[in-house]
């Protein structure tokens, strides 16, 4: 069986699929096997699991980034949720605003005040145009009235940037940046998650100074269009046994990411719901990929 992701090896992304793999195939007694296939915003591997045959054999680690992309990019050849089953919710990634210690703001509010009395001269760290950290912000911004200058990356090569103190915030997946905060390196002001971190029980949430805020980096795996039902319960079933094995669950509380188990039912309409969400925002903000 082949696990298809459409990012760099390395990334959490990959990090995440290849810890699912390996207990599925020592639970199944079945070869999974974790293919990087990057390119073009991950749209190349969803293509490919598209097309491939519906037999269960072939799935892909979605992320969030796929119901953005449909928005994001005018020209796909797919239908992201169109032309893909749901299989399994596995993990919610909160992302986590931070800025430079040397930035004079503490504390979400003192944040926006500061960025309201100096409109357009905060820069705001990004992994690329139309990332969830790029949009993250946009949607930060839309909520409180501040302008933040976004300065685009390439992924997440902002870290060295944001420690020399030559961009002042991200919302950055929390993940690439949790270390750093731990250390002292980086100031945490809040995370993007409707309620606390065990990771970090000590930052408050976003949503406590601007009501009704949240955002979240997502992974799950989806099928090709007309997967039969029994293959889809099945996978998911196990899916949802992985998740529950508290071996998995402490490695990923520790670096701040949330298992989430869903039914294939409930991970499609979260899937649609999130794809109009982050649509909104888009076509708010006139974003377009260059």
């Amino acid at each position: 069986m082949r696990l298809i992701v459409g990012f760099a090896a390395g990334g959490f992304t990959d990090t995440l699929t290849r810890l699912l793999g390996a207990w599925l195939s020592e639970r199944l007694k079945q070869e999974f096997i974790v293919e990087d296939q990057p390119g073009a915003g991950s749209n190349l591997a969803t293509e490919r699991v598209i097309r491939a045959l519906p037999d269960g054999y072939t799935l892909l680690m979605a992320t969030s980034t796929n119901a953005i992309n449909a928005t994001l990019y005018k020209n796909l050849k797919f239908n992201f949720l169109r032309d893909t089953t749901p299989v399994a919710s596995i993990t919610r990634t909160p992302l986590i605003m931070v800025v430079n210690p040397s930035f004079p703001a503490k504390a979400v509010p003192e944040f926006i005040a500061y960025a309201r009395a100096a409109p357009g001269k905060i820069n705001m760290a990004t992994a690329g145009i139309g990332s969830p950290s790029h949009l993250a912000g946009e949607l930060f911004m839309t909520m409180t009235g501040v302008l933040l200058i976004p300065v685009h990356y390439s992924r997440t090569i902002y870290l060295s940037d944001m420690l020399a103190g030559h961009v002042q915030l991200v919302f950055s997946p929390l993940p690439t940046v949790i270390e750093q905060v731990r250390a002292g390196k980086l100031r945490a002001l809040a995370v993007t998650s409707g309620t606390p971190l065990v990771a970090l029980p000590d930052v408050p949430t976003i949503s406590e100074f601007v009501p009704g805020y949240e955002a979240s980096v997502w992974n799950g795996l989806v099928a090709p269009k007309n997967t039969p039902t029994e293959i889809v319960d099945n996978l998911y079933k196990e899916i949802d046994a992985a998740l529950a094995d508290h071996k998995i669950g402490a490695r990923l509380a520790g670096v701040g990411v949330v298992p989430k188990s869903m039914t294939p039912a409930d991970f499609g309409r979260f899937i649609a719901e999130d794809t109009e969400k982050w649509g909104k925002v888009i076509r708010a903000n006139n974003i377009k990929v260059e």
